[in-house]
């Protein structure tokens, strides 16, 4: 999020200065190359001229002579589900450190942050200010992002809506001027990413801190709901003998409801889902709130996992011994990000049952490798995978694997099972060749 929003920012015309603590993160961006998997990032890198965005270590350099300050850096989940805010107070009191007397600063927390985060932050900067004995005006907003892996430009260059929270008007002004070109679209679109057709202009809205904190975690919270909603249904429609395809395409055009998260599969992962609706519920639990509807939603997302176990030793009776391969690894497609990963869940599922696994991802097997090290084999080849194996496994929609040749795949099989965990394929394409097909909810 921080390197999208800096790298879109500075195509916008503003400069910009990117902080990180990791000095090969920073050496790799300065040569215009990015750490992360994310589309678009490197193609920006390069067009970007460099005195409009530059990377460093130094803090106090990036700071002292800003007049946009912007925090964001992770919340992980506590070992209870609370959002773990050390990493923004640490940052904040770095920022107050470096702050120059009499001078005005806009600080803006962007990180996914607990409700009366910004109070604290607010506290920390007032602490520090008193200790080193300085007057400084600091202006706070909360400025939550929504933006999705694999799309991220995307969605900072043509988002549905912009949310700024603050008691401050200087600081609402401050991001109405540093959005402008996004809000009203004057902006030359990269050649890679045009503007979508129809596309309307967003709105600002404005709101208190508190509300905008909010809005980050029902937003999260409800798309969660929505999926694990299709993914309850799916298990259903099993036991009756419905096709979930067709009834999400019945129910998404209900324009009450919508077709986006219609689609069943083995659940949600990532860094977002999982970690904000944990935080949810254990905000709930602070103010000794239950959230049922919530609760069930994480549970509904884990059963997707173990189902995809029960279709495989329904087929195969017993999984000791046999041999498994994960095609896709990644939590979707477009990342190399294996957070709270469904795939990667699968494995660690599979290996407790004694099966052999072979995995397989255009690109987070790097990733995937610090998580799962040497207890599986990783392929580079599908058909190579696939050689002598019991049952394929489709966990990442990948657009590489919607042109799988099941013909190749029958003939190098020992067994033929195919679950398709996203249900991107019709079952008659894949039965055609003699495999046993399960999709979720089908």
């Amino acid at each position: 999020m921080g390197l999208t929003t800096g790298v879109a920012l500075a195509y916008l015309g503003h400069k910009v200065v990117g902080v990180d603590k990791d000095p090969s993160k920073i050496a790799l961006l300065s040569k215009g190359k990015s750490p992360i998997h994310e589309p678009g990032i490197e193609e920006l890198l390069v067009e970007i001229k460099r005195e409009q965005l530059t990377f460093t270590e130094d803090t106090a350099a990036a700071v002292r002579d800003a007049e946009l300050i912007m925090i964001a850096v992770g919340t992980p989940a506590k070992a209870n589900g609370e959002a773990d805010t050390s990493y923004v107070e640490a940052a904040a009191e770095e920022v107050a450190q470096s702050i120059e007397e009499g001078k005005r600063y806009i600080l803006v927390v962007k990180s996914t942050v607990p409700i009366g985060t910004n109070r604290r932050v607010s506290h920390v900067i007032e602490q520090v200010l008193k200790k080193r004995g300085i007057q400084a005006h600091v202006y706070l907003a909360s400025n939550p992002e929504f933006l999705r892996e694999g799309l991220a430009l995307r969605d900072t260059f043509y988002p549905d809506r912009i949310v700024v929270g603050s008691e401050s008007p200087e600081a609402v002004e401050a991001l109405r001027r540093l959005y402008r070109p996004i809000l009203e679209q004057t902006f030359n679109p990269p050649g890679f990413l045009p503007r979508p057709e129809s596309y309307d202009l967003p709105p600002l809205i404005t709101t208190d801190p508190t509300s905008a904190e909010m809005i980050k975690y029902a937003a999260n919270a409800c798309l969660a709901l929505k999926i694990s909603f299709i993914n309850e249904i799916a298990g259903l429609c099993e036991k009756v003998g419905a096709d979930v395809v067709e009834v999400a395409r019945g129910i998404g055009l209900d324009a009450r409801i919508g077709p986006a998260f219609l689609g069943a599969g083995i659940g949600w992962g990532g860094s977002c889902f999982p970690k904000d609706t944990a935080a949810l519920l254990a905000m709930g639990r602070e103010y000794n709130y239950a959230m049922p509807i919530v609760a069930a939603a994480r549970e509904v997302n884990w059963r997707q996992r173990e189902r995809v176990i029960e279709k495989l030793q329904s087929a195969l009776k017993v999984l000791r011994g046999s041999v498994i391969g994960v095609l896709g690894l990644a939590f979707k497609p477009g990342t190399d990000d294996v957070r709270e990963s469904p795939a990667i869940d699968v494995v660690r599922l599979l290996l407790e049952r004694g099966a052999h696994v072979r995995v397989h991802d255009p690109v987070a097997v790097e990733n995937a490798r610090k998580e799962l090290g040497s207890r599986v084999e990783y392929y580079d080849n599908v058909y190579e995978l696939a050689r002598d194996a019991d049952a394929l496994v489709l966990a990442t929609e990948w657009s590489q694997y919607f042109d799988l040749d099941f013909a190749e795949l029958a003939g190098r099989m020992r067994q033929k099972v195919f679950v398709d965990g996203r249900n991107i394929f019709t079952p008659s394409e894949v039965t055609r060749w003699g495999f046993i097909y399960m999709g979720m909810g089908r």
